[in-house]
């Protein structure tokens, strides 16, 4: 029984916040049912008196409040997994110039000699990819290996223990600093924005945990000898003020390596520097032309892949500032983690499939290695971009229905447009009580009378209308334009199933093997053929698709299916898929003829799968093909 199942019952119950079964949360986990009680149980113990999760003829739910106390008061480290225990002997080696006697360690761990040699050789692993090396004299074991390779090694580690990639500033200080480093983020984001920097504060607040190991280290008289082959990035001024800082918050001198050191760090991942960007000639003389060309080709093809425009220069050039600082931390394997990764894949998934096709050029241009955090900053970055870009047709039309008396339906119509402007266009307003209800020709109908005939569409309100009017409206609005993006997947995504690529209950042992099980199917129908598959595969290693808990869409990012189609596998019990456990796994393929409904079938094929009740009944009721369908239809419909 470990307690990393245990908090993962928990982070699960607090996403869903509502009851949840012990089968469904032994399928997420991979585990039997049994073992989610004894889980809970251990997780209700390690609470005390704190009242944790409840448990009902409905299963079990947590409560958030408790759940935000119980991570508080147990973030501080532990040794009682072996992945606690893996660290914390990587910790102390880092710490020990003259090396660790085992048995003083084994001893030290209250645990035995064989665990521990056991425990060394998933630390000979884990320090090969940080290009660091353990090295033996007998019984004592010593790193070697550079100081900056150390340094990353405790940022990678501690970054891995916390959830999610986010970064808290308390875990940070509780681990490394013994000073406030809320007070010394706050001087240096004035100090950044009086020197006319961009700020990134995910990015800001990595650097902030290599400062806070750089001070300790130092502080251990552990300085970096000298910057090595480390671009200079960063300005003169931005490494004086930098180390200023540090000495005057972080009470700590450090060397001219160290501060330059995280002053590059800061300059690669929590700033963009300074300067015009609006027109070629203003571009900052640090942005490579070489770097521009490569971005506006990459995006250029992106644009014309996937139907979007991704032309604008401001966008390419700000793309490539971040690209350059992305590569160069793609280099020295020291990522940006992202908290936003996931919920960006999920709420976003066709601007994440773009940054991915993005991510999948530079990686082959650049020889370097993308990951997922990496993949959803160049997503914000598209995401930004695009959303700029929307239409005045994305507004719903609305006719306004208010009988004159005096100016009354004048101060209506002004009222919902400063209040609703963003959503919705007013087109007509009807100022007669003898209204032609079935001539009305809107998406929305506002009227301070009753109508008729009650309808999905038509909203009564007052006619002084009042903030809360405004509130209905926006969940009315919010609704239709579900139903409307739903219709359109009904009538587009339908066609593409067919029951001969249909499996339930189908058995895989991982990925690659469920995407050629599916890819097979569609192979025999002439639909694809291999290379279409091992795009698929090759897809599936640059990022999973695993885009909602439930639900992977493997595709390949070339569009030469001969026919667009969908092979699904709706299987009861989960399968791991990259770091998630799915049940349903949909093989899309589309032509070249499908390109244009690619966006609209991706987008909202995942959102109908991302409701955690909606999949749970699909699951359950999909015996076969044709109850699939009716499942599907009724969850588009609803």
């Amino acid at each position: 029984m470990t307690r990393e199942r245990q908090d993962r019952i928990g982070a699960y119950l607090a996403r869903a916040s509502d009851w949840v079964t012990a089968a469904e949360l032994a399928d997420a986990l991979g585990v039997t049912t049994r073992s989610v009680r004894n889980y809970v149980l251990a997780l209700k113990e390690r609470a005390g008196s704190l009242d944790l999760v409840s448990a009902g003829p409905n299963g079990y739910r947590i409560s958030l409040d408790a759940w935000a106390s119980f991570r508080s008061a147990t973030a501080e480290p532990q040794l009682e997994t072996p992945r606690d225990r893996l660290y914390g002997i990587v910790r102390r080696l880092v710490d020990s110039p003259d090396g660790l006697d085992v048995f003083e360690l084994a001893s030290g761990l209250h645990v035995s000699e064989s665990t521990i040699e056991a425990d060394l050789s998933r630390v000979r692993l884990l320090l090969a990819e940080a290009e660091l090396s353990l090295v033996r004299s007998g019984s004592v074991v010593t790193l070697s290996g550079s100081e900056l390779a150390r340094r990353r090694l405790l940022s990678r580690m501690f970054r891995d223990e916390t959830e999610r990639g986010l970064i808290e500033l308390e875990s940070i200080q509780r681990e490394f600093s013994s000073h406030s480093l809320s007070e010394f983020k706050t001087a240096l984001l004035s100090m950044l924005t009086d020197l006319g920097y961009l700020l990134n504060d995910y990015g800001i607040d990595n650097v902030l945990l290599h400062i806070a190991i750089a001070v300790d280290r130092v502080s251990k008289d552990r300085l970096v000898p000298e910057l090595g082959s480390e671009p200079h990035l960063a300005s003169t001024e931005l490494t004086r003020r930098l180390g200023e800082l540090i000495e005057t918050h972080l009470a700590t001198r450090v060397g001219a390596a160290d501060v330059e050191y995280l002053a590059y760090l800061l300059a690669t991942r929590g700033v963009a520097a300074p300067g015009p960007t609006d027109s070629p000639d203003a571009r900052p003389n640090y942005l490579n032309p070489a770097d521009l060309e490569t971005v506006r080709s990459i995006v250029l093809s992106a644009g014309k892949e996937y139907l979007v425009d991704l032309s604008d220069e401001d966008f390419i050039t700000r793309l490539t500032l971040h690209v350059q600082n992305l590569l160069r931390r793609a280099q020295d394997h020291s990522y940006s983690r992202n908290p936003l990764a996931r919920s960006i894949k999920t709420s976003y998934p066709m601007i994440y499939e773009l940054a991915v096709f993005i991510a999948s050029q530079l990686q082959r241009q650049g020889s370097i290695e993308i990951n997922d955090d990496e993949i959803a900053y160049i997503a914000m970055h598209v995401g930004a971009h695009l959303q700029q870009q929307i239409r005045r047709d994305d507004l719903l039309r609305c006719v306004i229905v208010c009988p004159n008396y005096y100016d009354m339906h004048l101060l209506l119509r002004d009222r919902v447009t400063v209040l609703l402007g963003d959503a919705l266009e007013v087109v007509k307003v009807v100022t007669r009580s003898d209204v032609a209800w079935a001539e009305l020709d809107a998406d929305l109908v506002l009227t301070t009378i009753e109508p008729p005939v009650p309808s999905d569409s038509i909203l009564t309100v007052q006619p002084f209308f009042t903030d809360a009017d405004a509130d209905r409206v926006r969940a009315a609005i919010a609704r239709l334009k579900r139903l409307r993006r739903r219709a359109v997947i009904k009538d587009e995504v339908l066609k593409y199933f067919d029951g001969a690529l249909f499996l339930r209950n189908a058995a895989a042992q991982d990925e690659e093997s469920m995407i050629r099980t599916l890819g097979e199917l569609m192979r025999e129908r002439g639909v694809i053929d291999e290379s279409y598959i091992v795009g698929a595969i090759e897809r599936e290693r640059m990022s999973s698709t695993a885009f909602t808990d439930s639900l992977a869409v493997p595709h390949a990012m070339a569009m030469t299916a001969t026919s667009t189609s969908i092979a699904i596998a709706v299987n009861e019990s989960s399968m791991p898929w990259g770091d998630n456990r799915v049940n349903v796994v949909a093989l899309i393929a589309f032509s070249e003829e499908g390109r244009s409904s690619f966006q609209r079938v991706f987008d909202q094929f995942v959102e109908v799968f991302s409701d955690r009740q909606d999949v749970q009944r699909i699951i359950r009721k999909s015996t076969n093909f044709a109850a699939f369908i009716d499942e599907l239809v009724h969850t588009m419909d609803s």
